[in-house]
């Protein structure tokens, strides 16, 4: 059961950073607010069959999952402010880099850098959503197969 509900807020949580759908637009906000919360009644129906659960403890679980859903938000908004100050000093340091590379390098040897640096991202990129697809073909796969944590 607790790796029942481990999966749950892990599948929670990974749904609601997501930003973009795979065609690169935008989430509305209420359709992924449905999306996870269908997603949540289908798992608790799932958790409910495979455990035998009366409506007791299906209460009993679903709240704990709103507290510990509230506690998440909350941390996330508490840390919200570093992450933002990480970012902005990730940044700096890549500018300085930048700067410092440009002196040393002729204009020719930077664009080259400046572009094999693109291609290096753009491949992380892709391996980065090729990696989610796999991922989240193993899981449907495993949900059809009846093997889920």
């Amino acid at each position: 059961m607790k790796k029942l509900v481990l999966a749950l807020f892990i599948a929670t949580g990974t749904l609601a950073i997501a930003q973009t759908k795979q065609d690169g637009r935008k989430f509305n906000k209420e359709e992924m607010q449905q999306k996870m919360q269908m997603k949540e009644q289908e798992r608790m129906a799932e958790m409910q069959k495979e455990l035998n659960l009366n409506q007791a403890q299906v209460d009993k679980i679903k709240n704990l999952h709103e507290k510990r859903k509230a506690e998440m938000k909350a941390e996330f908004e508490k840390n919200k402010g570093e992450r933002q100050a990480k970012m902005e000093r990730m940044k700096a340091r890549q500018q300085q880099m930048d700067s410092e590379m440009k002196n040393i390098l002729s204009t020719e040897q930077y664009e080259k850098w400046q572009a094999s640096r693109e291609a290096k991202m753009k491949e992380r990129k892709a391996m980065m959503k090729e990696k989610r697809a796999n991922g989240e073909r193993r899981m449907m796969q495993k949900r059809q197969s009846g093997t889920a944590m």
